[in-house]
């Protein structure tokens, strides 16, 4: 059976490793796109945007690494790791995102994951970062790496602003309702409950409530 093109290594005819940038932010691609084109090491073969783009993005692109955000429109970056994986076993995936929650970059490693770098990393540690997981090799930023280090810490901690949208979905309010209390745009408060939920491991929001209740978080 033939192998699928996108998914091969680089060859000799093309020294630089081939990138995927996958971001809901087109500035932000668009910026990692600029810092790996200098690099010299690797070049952009693509970029999406959304759950959907990416799949659609790998189908027809080269890639032999995916920078991958774990928020995106429609879904999130660690739950697509699984089905990537099992189409393209040969991609290497680099996490790259502003979550720096233990939870999450753990559920990020365990669905495939080869390496989880955060945004505000060094471009030479992002670029460093490539490099690795293209070799085979796991990579971790340095601050997550010293992050993965500590002892296990089960506190949850969250920000006066994820306190008080807990507090107003635990007292049943819609998002309608909530945006209008927090003074904030309807489509802000539905990524801020989807971060939340992804926070704190849960699946929708009767478990959102439950854990709230449960561990005191409101």
């Amino acid at each position: 059976m033939e192998t699928k093109h996108n998914v091969q290594p680089s060859t000799i005819h093309d020294p630089f490793i081939r990138v995927a940038i996958v971001d809901d932010h087109k500035v932000v691609a668009e910026g990692f796109e600029h810092l790996i084109s200098e690099s010299g090491v690797a070049r952009v073969t693509g970029k999406a945007y959304s759950a959907v783009g990416c799949l659609q993005l790998l189908e027809k692109a080269e890639v032999d690494v995916l920078l991958l955000d774990i928020s995106l429109p429609d879904g999130n970056g660690i739950e697509l790791c699984p089905q990537i994986k099992a189409k393209y076993p040969n991609l290497k995936i680099l996490m790259l995102t502003s979550y720096s929650e233990l939870t999450i970059i753990t559920r990020a490693l365990q669905k495939g994951a080869s390496g989880y770098a955060l945004k505000n990393s060094m471009t030479e540690e992002i670029i460093e970062g490539i490099r690795t997981v293209m070799s085979g090799k796991r990579f971790l930023c340095e601050e997550v790496d010293l992050l993965m280090k500590k002892p296990e810490n089960p506190i949850i901690r969250l920000s006066r602003r994820e306190q008080e949208l807990l507090r107003l979905i635990v007292d049943g309010k819609s998002n309608s309702e909530i945006a209008g209390a927090m003074f904030l745009g309807y489509e802000t408060i539905k990524t801020y409950r989807k971060n939340l939920i992804l926070k704190l491991n849960v699946h929708n929001t009767a478990t959102l409530v439950k854990t709230a209740i449960e561990q005191k978080l409101v």
